[in-house]
């Protein structure tokens, strides 16, 4: 039977230092945080992490869900996320110039992951237009309108969380935890797929399927 169902440990073996990683998830909800609190026990350091917050790592508001240890420790570098507000602990890192940041639009993050894993060689936007967001970005007129070039984002691996997997690695979501969840299983090299419950193969209905196989590597159940 093919199966990619393994350790945490195993799979996490396969982020490097200096990786580009995707975190999923919309705050805590299919946030991978049983991942990330194996990744933080790792020497992996260096990692610029894209998601759409740091929520997972808000000790203030979660404190036993919070995942600071990836902060604490300097395993993350750069964050690449629509929104940090809500988290003393990035604002406060990032004052004292011991984390890089970039602010993107959550559709224009969206649009850019979806690019990075579909082929996508860039995109045009009015999004961010007159904003600091256009510093350094390609301007075009189009119709008369100005429009930013925007970049696909991808990631040597991606970290994502699902409600059931099968073996194969074919799996469904709960509710809103599909959110960035299989955008970034498309545009990442690598994908540890962390699951509340695996399946044998054949049991999911291929209707339901949110996520084929074909985008996983590695299948982790806590």
């Amino acid at each position: 039977m093919l199966s990619k169902v393994t350790t945490p440990q195993k799979a996490l073996s396969t982020v490097k230092t200096n990786d580009t990683i995707m975190i999923g998830g919309f705050t805590l909800w299919g946030c991978p945080l049983n991942l990330l609190q194996e990744l933080a026990k790792t020497r992996v350091r260096g990692l610029t992490a894209i998601s759409e917050d740091t929520g997972y790592a808000n000790i203030f508001f979660y404190p036993k869900k919070a995942v600071r240890f990836l902060f604490d420790n300097k395993q993350i570098s750069k964050i690449c996320v629509s929104y940090i507000g809500a988290n003393p602990l990035i604002n406060e890192l990032i004052q004292k110039g011991e984390l890089d940041y970039e602010l993107i639009p959550q559709g224009t993050l969206a649009e850019r992951i979806r690019a990075g894993g579909s082929g996508i060689g860039g995109f045009y936007t009015k999004t961010g237009v007159g904003t600091i967001v256009e510093e350094g970005k390609e301007i075009k007129v189009i119709n008369g309108q100005r429009y930013l070039l925007e970049m696909p984002l991808r990631a040597n691996s991606s970290l994502i969380k699902a409600y059931m997997a099968d073996h194969m690695g074919n799996a469904v979501f709960k509710y809103s935890a599909l959110n960035f969840n299989a955008l970034m299983a498309m545009a990442a090299d690598n994908v540890i797929l962390e699951v509340e419950k695996v399946v044998k193969n054949g049991e999911i209905n291929p209707e339901l399927v949110q996520l084929p196989g074909v985008f996983v590597d590695h299948v982790v159940s806590f």
